[in-house]
């Protein structure tokens, strides 16, 4: 049996027929919606992870499989193995990991998958190096990509560097799709609980440009009396 086919098994250890239609519905499969054709079979995140952390030796080979499953689960099993690859790994493995990511990351195709994956991976490595790959995703056509530049960030928010977040905030201000604007309020609100006064500045200076879902989620955590000075602007 091959290390793919172990991990496939080991997860439908943990099916859950039930929660099938929930995750779907959840998750935006219908025709026309952002997770169209996804398919789920029914596996909860932690029992993903339990299987992933079984896993984080698989090689790349067995992840490739995994990560390119018609499968939810299987591509979510497939990252959260290249989490724990790269938390593990030294300087040489976690490139590998990051380069193999960004290489296939048109895979990681729904929100859970970034948001997972993107801080752990893409933004723990480029922490301390050139992000100018943020910067091209932040302006791809596939919605994915862009997520995934934002939500790098969130890394960068976390140790204080807050000018990529900002920067990359700003490009996707006009974008269209919902998931990218509640992004950009998540990180604004994000940037705001270690320093208020630069995400004030950023509101005050793109009010005009902000989605209403964005200054929204941004200012969620705003004294009542402020977040109404916000929405009347």
């Amino acid at each position: 049996m091959t290390k793919f086919a172990e991990i496939r098994n080991d997860l439908k250890k943990y099916i859950k027929k039930d929660k099938v239609e929930l995750l779907a519905r959840y998750f935006k499969t219908g025709k026309g919606q952002y997770g169209e054709g996804d398919i789920f079979i029914g596996i909860m995140v932690p029992d993903t992870r339990r299987v992933a952390k079984k896993y984080c030796d698989a090689d790349f080979e067995t992840i490739y499989e995994l990560i390119y499953s018609k499968i939810h689960e299987e591509r979510l099993c497939a990252l959260l193995i290249l989490v724990e690859k790269f938390r593990k790994a030294d300087q040489k493995g976690r490139r590998e990991v990051f380069n193999f990511y960004i290489k296939n990351s048109k895979q990681v195709n729904n929100w859970d998958l970034v948001d997972l994956s993107a801080p752990r991976i893409v933004g723990e490595y480029l922490y301390s190096k050139d992000s100018k790959i943020v910067y091209k995703f932040s302006k791809s056509k596939n919605l994915w990509q862009r997520r995934i530049a934002m939500l790098a960030t969130f890394n960068f928010i976390g140790k204080a560097r807050f000018a990529d977040a900002l920067k990359i905030g700003r490009i996707l201000l006009k974008d269209k799709e919902d998931l990218i604007n509640k992004a950009v309020g998540w990180m604004l609100r994000e940037v705001g609980k270690r320093d208020i006064k630069k995400e004030e500045e950023f509101l005050l200076k793109n009010i005009k440009d902000i989605p209403r879902v964005t200054l929204r989620y941004a200012i969620e955590r705003l004294p009542e009396a402020k977040r109404q000075e916000y929405l009347k602007k």
